[in-house]
């Protein structure tokens, strides 16, 4: 459904030129469920914005169902922004107007699609009920505590259908308890929609819930974890799930390493040396400093 080749994004802060992506590749089936980590500053905030279409690539290409995003004008890139794509913000000031209360913050987003009142009203309430915020409808955000605003978030960002959900840190306000809540939420809508969902999160034990996990590092998909699940030895049928993590090639057959794996293999240098044994990769440290 989502796929990124080679995405570049340059911008220019205080007269210099940052690099967000670097070459990013990344392929998304429709009606996964996903998380995208990586330290601040590594891209994923940056990568989020382009597939919403709230920002566009310097370089590489961006494509959604086989279509070229960069070809669309400033008209259909609004039309994909209220048709194809819902956000969920971390901070509710971006996600809720503070003097509407919870329905019509709701039936706000259907009035740019021209949706008669009574289907809005109807909308609205079913989405409530979904978040099981029905008896809610009549209050306002601030008479509402962070998880229950998150909840009323996710019904705003699922008004008009869209075809994916993209959620930027959207449990970095709320205690651990409640963003297992929200986690739970996002995974039934998954499930009963068939809803494609990423979700960027610092948090691994929230990120550990999903079944893929994308890690971004300096502009680049470096590492992906996908869920597997296996038999327990010695108990019959009975299945436990884990990531198995792998190392992600970009287009040149570069990767990144991690440093950890670095450190317990003693490679300090910033040359080293490589061969094939017995069909394997081996990486060393140079017998002697190049």
């Amino acid at each position: 459904m989502i796929n990124c080749e080679s995405l570049v994004k340059i911008y220019e802060a205080g007269g210099h030129k940052v690099v967000a992506l670097e070459g990013l590749d990344l392929h998304i089936k429709e009606g996964e469920m996903m998380a995208i980590i990586g330290k601040s500053g590594s891209g994923k905030s940056t990568l989020l914005n382009i597939i919403g279409g709230l920002d566009t690539p310097t370089a590489g290409v961006f494509r959604l169902a086989g279509k070229d995003l960069s070809s669309l004008n400033e008209k259909q890139l609004t039309a994909y922004r209220k048709s194809t794509v819902g956000f969920v913000w971390q901070n509710s000031a971006k996600n809720l107007f503070s003097y509407m209360t919870a329905e019509d913050n709701i039936k706000a987003v259907m009035c740019f699609d021209k949706v008669k009142s009574k289907e809005r009203r109807e909308r609205a309430r079913k989405l409530l009920q979904i978040m099981g915020m029905q008896q809610h409808a009549d209050k306002f955000p601030a008479q509402l505590s962070g998880g229950e605003q998150q909840r009323i978030a996710i019904a705003v960002a699922l008004a008009n259908n869209p075809k994916i959900l993209l959620a930027d840190e959207p449990t970095g306000a709320v205690d651990s308890r409640t963003a297992g809540e929200i986690m739970a939420l996002f995974r039934h809508l998954n499930e009963a929609l068939n809803l494609t969902i990423l979700i960027v999160t610092h948090d691994m034990a929230l990120a550990d819930s999903v079944s893929r996990i994308v890690m971004i590092s300096d502009g680049k998909v470096s590492t992906e974890k996908i869920k597997r699940k296996a038999v327990a030895a010695g108990f019959g049928e009975e299945t436990a799930e884990s990531h198995e993590e792998f190392a992600v090639m970009d287009r040149a057959n570069r990767l990144q390493l991690k440093e950890e794996f670095l450190d317990a293999a003693g490679i300090r240098s910033n040359k080293v040396k490589v061969e094939v044994n017995n069909g394997k990769i081996v990486i060393t440290n140079p017998p002697f400093t190049p």
